[in-house]
Order: C-alpha cells, then structure tokens, then sequence
C-alpha cells in the first residue's frame, strides 16, 4: 500500500517539475530574424547600399548573440555611417563589447569626426 503511494506522489512531483521545465526551452531557440533590444533607430543614407546595411541584415539573420554599433547618422551633418558587428559571440555583453570596439576601429581608421562623436550600441540580441 505504502509503495503504490509513494509512487503515485514521485509520479506527481516529476511531472510538476517537467511542466514548470518545459517553459525554458523556448528560451533556447534561434534568435535568426530577431531584431533584439533596439537602443535606437538604425538609419542610412538614402540608396546606401554600403557595408553597414549589409552587416545589420547579417545581424538580423544572425541565429546567436550579436550586437551592432553604428554612428548616429544625421542627414543635415554627416554624409556616412561608420559601423561594427559581432555575429554569434558567447554572450550578449562580449558581442557588444567587439561590436563597439570594431565600430570605434573604423573612426580611427578613416580619420573621421562625426557630429555625434562616435559610436554606439544600436541593437544588440
């Protein structure tokens, strides 16, 4: 008698546990087509068709964690956008992290000042 119970209550306890479980595989799937935590607007010059639009489809298609660092772009000061991304990094703040540094590589590599004053995380999954 005493052994059918117990069974019954382990029964119980376990299915209880792998229903609270199964919520956190969803949590695992791909991020591929996810836009993630937009920190602001990403916008570029009218009939870009630069490196910078390309790498923030490359990060929307991206399937882990990824980060893209742009310049602001304003239409009336600056007539480019200087970008950086990190394309399936082990982590959400590492991925931000080589995306602002690459970004910040650009600035200093073509010697150029922006009105905004650099770069920024614009979004990051």
């Amino acid at each position: 008698m005493r052994l059918r119970l117990f069974q019954k209550t382990t029964v119980s306890i376990l299915s209880g546990l792998l229903i609270l479980a199964v919520p956190g595989v969803g949590a695992a799937e791909s991020l591929a087509g996810s836009k993630g935590d937009g920190r602001f607007a990403v916008n570029f010059p009218p009939g870009s068709t630069g490196d910078c639009p390309k790498a923030y489809k490359a990060y929307v298609a991206a399937s882990g964690h990824s980060a893209y660092a742009t310049t602001f772009y304003s239409r009336v000061v600056d007539l480019y956008v200087i970008c950086g991304s990190r394309l399936n990094a082990p982590s959400q703040k590492a991925a931000e992290e080589m995306a602002l540094r690459n970004c910040q590589a650009g600035l200093t590599r073509w010697k150029v000042r922006t009105a905004s004053g650099g770069c920024a995380i614009a979004a990051s999954k």
